[in-house]
């Protein structure tokens, strides 16, 4: 079926947001010293300035966000990366792992995108982690088709998605989106494309699917 969009009551999604960053919490309490510091399919980043990131909107005030992007002279992208970076350095893991857990009710949303992004958010960067990881994580199929029903071209736009003529057609549920030559996987392993990601070997399914293959480090 193709992509269908319905607003969802929003208590839901608040749920759904709550629940994602409490097992998430739980997943990076039981990793390694060797896991925190390995890479996820964020370029450039550990897991630690993963989580780093994730835990930015519960510990920087609007002033301060201003303050650095002034910094980063006006760049969204060089700000985050900077300050993911200082702040993996600055809190310890344990302290990482707490701020996702003691905030899975924090009403952080991004600029863009209301809490159906605030979900996003949380879901695709866990993901960037276990992927990466290997560790067989499944995000829950409530959550991942919230943000199934929210992905459109702009979407692509945003995450600078190539999919131009490609079909992604999920192999656990019922969806799909695009059109053009099929390219197959679990619906969050496509999620994932939507979101400008790649993957590694073993997760995407087509005669295309080496496009997508992330890079080995």
């Amino acid at each position: 079926m193709g992509n269908t969009r319905h607003r969802r009551p929003a208590a839901e999604t608040r749920a759904a947001i709550a629940g994602e960053r409490r097992e998430l919490a739980a997943m990076l309490d039981g990793l390694s010293a060797e896991e925190w510091d390995a890479p996820t399919l964020c370029g450039g980043w550990r897991v630690r300035e993963v989580a780093a990131h994730m835990t930015t909107g519960f510990r920087y005030s609007l002033s301060k966000i201003a303050w650095e992007l002034v910094r980063s002279r006006g760049s969204l992208h060089r700000m985050t990366d900077r300050c993911a970076h200082k702040d993996a350095a600055a809190h310890s893991t344990r302290e990482l792992a707490a701020l996702l857990r003691d905030n899975a009710d924090h009403p952080w949303r991004p600029p863009v995108g209301g809490i159906e992004a605030a979900l996003g958010h949380d879901v695709i960067h866990g993901l960037d982690i276990t992927v990466a990881l290997g560790l067989g994580r499944r995000v829950p199929e409530d959550r991942v088709r919230i943000l199934l029903e929210s992905v459109d071209a702009r979407t692509l736009t945003l995450f600078g998605a190539d999919l131009g003529g490609i079909e992604l057609r999920a192999d656990d549920l019922d969806w799909s989106f695009g059109t053009g030559t099929p390219l197959s996987g679990a619906a969050q392993d496509l999620l994932l494309l939507a979101y400008g990601r790649r993957h590694p070997p073993g997760h995407l399914h087509g005669e295309l699917s080496d496009r997508f293959l992330a890079a080995q480090a």
